[in-house]
């Protein structure tokens, strides 16, 4: 199992043909965590950049299940990551006190599953409060 302190890419596997279709699952076991909530994102205008947050606690998976998704990472050490998500059998992982940004296009639904339910207490909204938990 992969270290779960920076974000990293995930491969769901991938059932079917071009004739056919195909069908990407998600069980228990390829999961890091056991998720508590699901959720999406769609119809985001491609100028809006949404995310600019980070989790105490929370741990993530986004995927792109149609269109593509820009997610830019920064983790507390300063280290920061571009993921562009466009196959929706591939997931970003992303930890706790990693901030992030997503860019869409028009047509974009990213589905994200996370490790907890919703809690407003859970969140850094501020770049400056988040970069300061890193000179602690």
């Amino acid at each position: 199992m992969q270290e779960l302190n920076k974000p990293f890419i995930i491969e769901f596997p991938k059932i079917g043909s071009p004739t056919l279709g195909y069908i990407s699952i998600a069980e228990r076991g390829d999961l890091p965590f056991v998720p508590k909530r699901i959720y999406w994102t769609y119809f985001t205008p491609e100028e809006v950049e949404r995310g600019g947050h980070s989790h105490y606690d929370l741990h993530q998976i986004l995927v792109a299940v149609a269109g593509k998704v820009t997610v830019t990472t920064e983790m507390l050490d300063g280290e920061k990551q571009t993921f562009v998500l466009e196959k929706p059998n591939v997931g970003l992982f992303i930890p706790k006190m990693c901030w992030r940004t997503m860019q869409y296009s028009h047509n974009a639904v990213q589905m994200c599953i996370a490790s907890n339910e919703y809690d407003e207490k859970d969140y850094i909204r501020s770049y400056d409060e988040f970069v300061a938990k890193g000179n602690i």
